[in-house]
């Protein structure tokens, strides 16, 4: 029976993971993976098969992981001399990235002919596959009856991606890269608390345009956003992102749509809300920093520039939050309010104005472009203030109390 695991606020619920590597190309992916594991906090304890060792040293996984790497089922350096079981017992999850077709056979037949396989067959704690192979390899009937066998075994198969190949073909079966693989392996332990809802989530600034290379925006990152969005498909809803001006990758698992100007988020939110019939049961979080106001006018060529003063007539831009919160069955909407002063007092008149259940306020310090936030949620029972923390974990604190407050 497969252990039972306990959420961690914020954080990969996996706190120690080993990292099986199999021999293919794209062992040298497993380094970048390596990396991003342990800056998320994850104690890495690196396996690797022999044919792995042809890709990549175990040299360069110890210096990443910091740890040993194990590849002899006959190690001693594991004082009761059974690495296959020792390694394991301990460990929230057995990722093995990349998994040959090779190795993916062993598997399914239950093989235990090197320490890797030995310890998958032998664990007791559940087992994720990033699958790498060329694609005939991966189309082969063989394989495909392999990956049935193996999901319905329990165990999680991640990827493969499509795209261009090693050798020079392209389609599917390359394993997917480091950063989707840490994002689905958070997913996968997750506690589904939005599974069978939907989302809609705005986030980063809009531009306002003046003139082609010219415009109004703000210093927002759209990290919040994202973060939440993230968040809420890795619970398990169904989450649409209407995203404005950022640098930042889409979320994984995300339907992302981009929105440059206030009044092309207005439509997108409204056109989403109308196909996708959002009612009480849905979310709606606006997290995006809208321009309040736009120019009358947009000049077709740049403004040259001269020694006199300019002007320009502003307009208000319509209110996507307050619109949506109108709405005959409108969604369980969530404002955020960054305020420079009198927070609590201009978040609170802004969520009773606008009937909102739940309003974020934050300091604008905080909410425009740092990686951290220091939030307080208001709602018809008062404030709950939440620590200062990394905004992904400010995320899950958030839609926690959302999935609470829909119960």
């Amino acid at each position: 029976m497969q252990k039972n695991k306990s959420s961690v606020l914020g954080k990969l619920v996996v706190s120690k993971l080993v990292l099986g590597i199999t021999g293919g190309i794209a062992a040298y992916k497993a380094a970048e993976l390596v990396r991003l594991l342990v800056k998320a906090g994850i104690d890495v304890q690196v396996v690797m098969t022999s044919a792995a060792c042809q890709f990549i040293t175990p040299v360069t996984m110890q210096a990443l992981s910091g740890k040993p790497v194990f590849i002899d089922m006959w190690d001693s350096s594991i004082s009761n001399g059974m690495p296959h079981i020792e390694l394991s017992r301990n460990a929230d999850a057995i990722l093995v990235a990349p998994a040959s077709a090779d190795f993916i056979a062993k598997l399914v037949h239950g093989r235990a002919d090197d320490l890797l396989s030995t310890l998958c067959l032998a664990r007791d704690c559940p087992l994720l596959v990033a699958p790498a192979m060329n694609k005939q390899m991966w189309e082969n009937p063989a394989t495909q009856r392999n990956i049935k066998q193996l999901k319905a075994d329990g165990i999680s198969i991640l990827g493969p991606d499509s795209g261009e190949q090693a050798c020079g073909e392209v389609g599917l079966g390359r394993m997917l890269e480091a950063e989707a693989l840490l994002a689905l392996v958070n997913a996968h332990f997750t506690p589904k608390l939005l599974a069978g809802k939907r989302v809609l989530i705005t986030a980063g600034a809009t531009l306002e345009m003046i003139d082609p290379v010219r415009a109004i925006t703000n210093l927002s990152s759209g990290k919040m956003g994202y973060a939440i969005a993230q968040a809420a498909a890795d619970m398990g809803a169904e989450v649409t992102l209407v995203s404005g001006a950022t640098t930042l990758n889409a979320p994984s698992q995300v339907n992302t749509v981009y929105a440059t100007s206030a009044q092309s988020m207005y439509q997108a939110v409204m056109s989403n809300i109308a196909t996708l019939k959002f009612g009480t049961e849905d979310i709606f979080i606006s997290v995006a920093a809208v321009a309040d106001y736009r120019p009358v006018e947009q000049h077709k060529e740049k403004i040259k520039k001269s020694s006199s003063s300019l002007t320009i007539e502003l307009t208000p831009n319509k209110d996507i939050l307050s619109d949506v919160a109108s709405l005959p069955n409108a969604p369980f909407c969530v404002g955020f309010a960054a305020e420079t002063e009198n927070l609590l007092e201009y978040a609170e008149a802004k969520r009773q104005a606008k009937k909102l259940p739940l309003i974020v306020a934050n300091l604008a310090i905080d909410a425009l472009g740092s990686d951290e936030n220091q939030v307080t949620l208001l709602d018809k029972n008062g404030a709950h203030p939440l620590e200062r923390a990394p905004k992904p974990e400010v995320a899950i604190l958030l839609l926690q109390h959302v999935a609470n407050m829909l119960q």
